[in-house]
Order: structure tokens, then sequence, then C-alpha cells
């Protein structure tokens, strides 16, 4: 048995019956058939707790369960009649019950009174997850596939533990820690960051550019420093292919360890990748990976909320913040070795309050180093404000209404498109712009179905909304679910005005590309671009000014000539991205101020010119390092 387990078991009492004593990643979890023991351990657990500081948990032996119908019956009959009938799914192997309800808040009760009720007629231990009030069929998959593999799961948490505290006690040898840039360094794509120590090999992201030629669309897992069969684990910091695409890669490459993530930022990161396999077999092109690499993906995820601290190695703890990018997307915090060094990487991070999300974290417990994007590093890299954006969004579709036209807004499937959602809700509750239907199709409704999920991670003012207000505005009935063939047709011929929002952003294919093509020749419409156009995309070409574009027509070789006849808006306000003088701000901002700052994810000259003003401004040491360059961090 591995020594911390030994010393939990040496503190119990000797009536505890413990019958099996277990790691669930970085917490231990004792099985007890001592049922008073159970209901009552009269405070011998937190002791323990607070001795060796590690979460302990105590449930009961399967062996003491109550029936699973039983079990199911007190359940439904304990939830209130607010609450619509849940699910009630059985992990026997770690003798949970979960209940799966509309109102998570109600069905735990006043000071978590049901779940404790519950517990004391079942002994079962209950665990309450929210059903999306949009269902999710993606959520489901994504449950379904947890449930399937608890056993697995519950030997791989174990597997996890014991790496994690087998080295617990033992005998430090010389401390040091380094960084490879493995992707990603003065360039934007395939982010990817190797964290070395004595002890330890941890990613940062395991992203894909999938703009750039295959042999540089991945990062550099061929290094010499980079080992698949000695990686202890990955933190994924939020779901864009960027940052995530190579990760189910590694587990076709046989990686069997942990992700860290967010719960939001695992389920958007499944959809992405399962949206690239299928992508790239309607192209005909040889895929990544395949669906059950994707599977394998989410079956090795550890999620955790912000704030909360987890040892992943035995010398590197990490603890997960926000990062205003993305839903669930977070600044990582790597407490490495016995307070031997404090590190941030930030991956992608927003420091303003969107309609959406939070502002990005600036307090940390200690950091010596960062490592922070540097996307807009240059100082010609302004944009307006999300009220000045906001207020040529209503000036434009005000035009476009009095004419009776149609609005196409081409966009990402994750982040902008449920912010620029948010904003159409609510100008039009508030009478800013006509009512009016807003056509949803793509990716965005299946990633917007997701963000309903997961409302604690969202800003504020809409938390606000949902929780005091009952007001989901995701679940407006302006919103318009677009499937089929049939349906996008029967839009396409409908009067305007009206809205479509839908994949691709830069009008590469998809959706987008069928309504720009039907809209493109009538001038009372108009195009409005809210993503970053990519160089060589339709929807730059369109953006620079090309007034007649040639497509191939039907996937045969003949094409069709567009011209573009309808008004082409650009509004850049809406960024996940910090902006310059918000980058620089962040830095100022840190508390407490790092020693060293390190500037990647962005091209050559603004990696380097945001480490020159930064240095400049705040006499902080600076690098901005190249592919494959490795820095000693202590």
């Amino acid at each position: 048995m591995v020594k911390i387990l030994d010393e939990v078991m040496k503190a119990l009492p000797g009536d505890a019956d413990i019958a099996d004593a277990v790691f669930e990643g970085a917490n231990i979890v004792l099985y007890t058939k001592n049922k008073e023991f159970f209901l009552d351990n009269k405070g011998a657990i937190k002791q323990i707790v607070d001795d060796i500081k590690k979460r302990v948990e105590l449930r009961a032996d399967p062996s003491m369960l109550l029936d699973m119908e039983e079990t199911k019956k007190i359940v439904e009959e304990t939830m209130p009649d607010e609450v619509e009938k849940p699910n009630v799914i059985f992990d026997p192997q770690r003798s949970r019950v979960i209940i799966e309800s509309n109102k998570p808040g109600l069905a735990i009760g006043k000071g978590g009174d049901l779940l404790k009720e519950i517990k004391k007629k079942t002994l079962w231990t209950p665990i309450v997850r929210r059903i999306p009030p949009m269902r999710s069929q993606l959520i489901e998959n994504i449950r379904q596939v947890l449930y399937d593999f608890s056993d697995y799961r519950k030997k791989f948490l174990h597997k996890i533990g014991k790496r994690i505290y087998e080295g617990w006690t033992k005998e430090k040898r010389d401390e040091w820690v380094r960084i490879t840039c493995l992707g990603s360094a003065r360039e934007v794509g395939r982010s990817c960051f190797l964290i070395q120590t004595p002890e330890s090999k941890v990613l940062l992201d395991c992203g894909f550019n999938v703009a750039a030629p295959r042999e540089y669309a991945f990062p550099y897992l061929d290094a010499p420093e980079f080992n698949i069969q000695e990686l202890d684990a990955v933190i994924l910091c939020h779901s864009h292919i960027d940052h995530v695409g190579a990760l189910p890669f590694l587990y076709k490459m046989g990686f069997r360890g942990a992700t860290y993530c967010t719960a939001p930022c695992r389920d958007i990161s499944a959809l992405m990748c399962l949206d690239l396999v299928e992508i790239a077999a309607k192209e005909g092109n040889e895929s990544l990976y395949s669906m059950n690499d994707v599977k394998e993906f989410v079956k090795h995820t550890v999620c955790l909320d912000y704030g909360e601290v987890s040892d992943i190695t035995p010398d590197i703890r990490l603890t997960l913040y926000n990062a205003g990018h993305t839903l669930g997307s977070a600044l990582a915090h790597l407490h490495i070795g016995n307070g031997l060094h404090n590190f941030v990487y930030t991956s992608d991070f927003n420091y303003e309050t969107s309609n959406l999300l939070g502002s990005a974290n600036t307090k940390f417990p200690r950091a010596e180093s960062v490592m922070m994007e540097s996307t807009y590093g240059t100082k010609s890299d302004t944009s307006p404000t999300r009220k000045e954006s906001e207020d040529e969004l209503i000036r434009i579709i005000e035009e476009v209404v009095k004419r009776k036209g149609k609005i196409l807004m081409p966009v990402l499937g994750v982040g902008r498109s449920q912010e620029i959602m948010l904003i159409i809700e609510r100008i039009m509750r508030e009478g800013k712009i006509p009512e009016m239907p807003v056509y949803v199709q793509g990716m965005v409704w299946d990633v917007t179905a997701i963000h309903t999920a997961y409302p604690d991670y969202l800003s504020p003012r809409v938390k606000k909304d949902i929780f005091q207000r009952d007001h989901n505005p995701f679940l407006s009935p302006i919103f318009k679910k677009v499937v089929s063939q049939k349906e996008m047709q029967e839009v396409k011929d409908a009067k305007g005005p009206y809205i479509v929002m839908a994949t691709s952003g830069m009008l590469q294919g998809g959706p987008a590309l069928e309504y720009f093509k039907h809209f493109a020749e009538n001038p009372k419409n108009a195009l409005i671009l809210t993503c970053y156009q990519g160089v060589g995309s339709y929807g730059r070409r369109i953006q620079d000014g090309e007034k007649e574009m040639t497509f191939m027509a039907g996937g045969s070789k003949k094409t069709e000539a567009v011209k573009v006849l309808m008004e082409v808006y650009t509004i850049s306000g809406f960024s996940g991205h910090s902006n310059f003088k918000q980058l620089v701000s962040w830095v100022g901002n840190l508390e407490p101020r790092p020693r060293k700052v390190i500037t990647v994810h962005g091209d050559y000259s603004r990696c380097i010119e945001l480490a020159s003003v930064i240095y400049q401004k705040y006499r902080i040491e600076t690098v901005a390092p190249k592919n494959l360059e490795t820095i000693r961090l202590r």
C-alpha cells in the first residue's frame, strides 16, 4: 500500500471497519462496512484532512447499499414538486448514485438536506448534475461514456493517485524546472508546451493548425525531449482546435494518462474534435484520428472547477482560473516542487468582462514566471470597445430591417457566436431593434446547448438573469434551429427581415457559404463579419473588396460565379482575445508581479514587441522563444 494510505489507515478509529482505501486521482476514498461510522464519523475524516492536507471522502462499501430499484424510488419521492422527474443513474463500483435534474439547486436542498436524506436512507453517495434546458446529444453521449466505463475509470483514477503519491515522502533530488516549446512559439496555431522536472513531464495544450500544410500542422512531437511513454498528464486550457486538435492523436498513439480541464472545456473539445473527424470524412481526406480516439480522450479526462487545487504528479500541483476566452477556458497555475517554483500558463485569455464571460483572473498565491499569449501583441492591435461594436451592430440591423433585407452572420462555433446571440436577444428584448427570427445552423446550436448546461461559468450578468430572474437568454423563442436541407431552403426562400447565424466563420464551407451564395446578389441584404478572416479564405477576399466570387458547383468541375452586391460590414470588437493594451495591463495588474514573462502564441513581430514593451514598462525579464527552444525556469 502507498505510504500515505498507511498513514490514513493508522489515523482512523478502531471501529471504522474500512474494507478498501483507493485513490480517485489526487483524492483518497475510503469504503467502510460500518453504517454508523459512515453516517457520522464524529470528525475523524476532517481531522485526517487537516493533518495531511489532502481530500479524503468516506463512502459505504458496495455490499451495504440499498437495492437500486428501492433507491431510485426514494430519490424520486425525495425530490420537491418543482423538480421534474430526475434521471437516476447508478455507479455501483464507486457507491455513487447520479441524479440528473433540471433544477440541481432544488434537488440538493437547503444546506444539502435532501442529499443527506437520500444518503441516510440508501447509503449511496448522491451526486447531482444539471440536465441542460437545451437538449445536447453530445453531453448525453459523454456522460454515457463515463457511466459505461465506470469500472475502468475507477482503476484509472487509482493508478493516477498511486503515481502522484508514490514519491510523497521520498527524498528529493536536485530540483529544476524547464519548459520546451513544441508549437505556437512566434506563431499562432498548434499550441503545445512541455513542462519537465526530475519527477514529471506534463504537456500544456496539444493543438493542431488547420490552416497549415500537414507537415507544419502538428506540434513537434518528434522532439528529443518528448516521449509519449514518459508523459504524465496533459493540461488542456480551452477548446479551440489550435489548442486541442492534436490531443486525441496522443491517445491514438497509446497515451493513457489524464487530461485535466474544466467540464465545459471537455465537452466542447470533444465536439470540436469530432467535427474535425467529420469534416475530413466529408472532404475525402485522411483523418488525424477516429471517433474512438476522441472517446479515449473523454474517458481519461479529470475535470476541475476554477480554484480547485489538485496534485497531478508527485511534484506538480495544478489550479485552474478563469481566462475569459471561451466557456470553461482556464489559466493554469502550477505549483512545482515543495515551493520551488510557481508558473502560470495563460493559453488564450481575455482581460475584459464580455457579455458572455467574466474577465481573466490576475491574482495568484505565487507566480515567479508567466507564459502568455501575444495574438494582438503590437501597439497597432487596437479594437473598438464592446459598446461601440454593439452600437454599430444595432445601426446595421436597423438599416437592413428598413429595406426588408436579410442578414448573414458567419460565425465560429465557440464563444463569439454565443456572445452575439446574447447581444441580439437583449437588444431585441429592449426594443433597440425590431423583433425578428434568428436562424441558427451548424455547430453553433450544439455549442450553445453546452453553454446552457454550465451557467455557473457565464458572466455575472447572465448568471443573475438565469438564477435570479429565471430568464435564460439562450432559450428565447427568437432563436430557430435549422437542421435539414429542406428547412434551410425554407429559410432562404422566406421574406426578410431576419438574421442567419451559421458556420463556418470564414465562409470556407458549411451552411454559411450556402446562405452567402443565395443572399449575395441582392443589395438589400447584408453580410456582417465578426470573427477573424484568414488570409486566402472566401471571407477575407470578400472583406478585402472582391466583387465577384467563383465556386465549384455542387462537387463537379464546373464553376459558378456569384456577384457580391450585398453590403459587407466588419465588426471587430467582439474578440475573445485581449488587445494590446489589455495584454500589457494584465501583466501590470498581476498579483504578485512575476520575475519572468515568456511571450508565445503570436506571430514573430507580436511576440517580440510585446516582450519588449513589458520589459521596458515593468522591468520584468522577458523572452520570446522559438519553437523547439527550451527555457530553464528554475
